[in-house]
């Protein structure tokens, strides 16, 4: 595409060479501008799903099962549908998200208190220790960061974070 046609569908070249640069500086590890915070938001999203997936190979689960179990850990016991509702999947497919983790001493099912025809699906306290055991030092680390900010600077970043979840939320419509 010639700089003229970039123009006219509102594509500059230099806006081509930032989203390279950026991309590249991402996977690279090269330094980034003082000022490039759109590039430090992607370098926090790449970490987060680099955690995950260490977090789900110490676990030994894949990304359903780690998303299960993160939901579990959360917020307590919950039924099949429950989690497949949560993690947008069928309950089908939840089932052998289930069949897996249960498999591999995850989580335990057992019949609602209340409702015999219902299943409940609870983590296992040791998979729950072990993976708060990986995931503390990234809490640690967070809050002691959050403990360093100033009052002023907590509201800059509070206010940032904000307004990104809401780019994030109207993207998704």
């Amino acid at each position: 595409m010639s700089n003229e046609e970039q123009q006219i569908r509102g594509v500059r070249a230099d806006d081509r060479t930032d989203r390279h640069d950026r991309a590249a500086a991402r996977h690279d590890g090269r330094v980034l501008p003082d000022d490039d915070i759109r590039a430090r938001v992607q370098q926090v999203a790449v970490r987060q799903q680099r955690f995950e997936r260490h977090l789900a190979r110490a676990l030994e689960v894949d990304a359903a099962g780690l998303e299960a179990m993160d939901h579990l850990i959360a917020t307590g016991p919950a039924t099949p549908t429950e989690l497949a509702r949560r993690l947008e999947i069928s309950t089908a497919a939840m089932t052998l998200v289930l069949n897996r983790l249960e498999a591999a001493g995850h989580v335990r099912r057992e019949r609602h208190p209340s409702d015999g025809r219902k299943l409940v699906v609870t983590a296992a306290e040791r998979s729950s220790d072990r993976a708060y055991d990986l995931v503390l030092p990234l809490i640690d680390g967070m809050e002691a960061i959050v403990d360093d900010l100033g009052p002023d600077e907590r509201a800059t970043v509070q206010a940032f974070l904000d307004r990104l979840i809401g780019v994030y939320d109207d993207a998704m419509g």
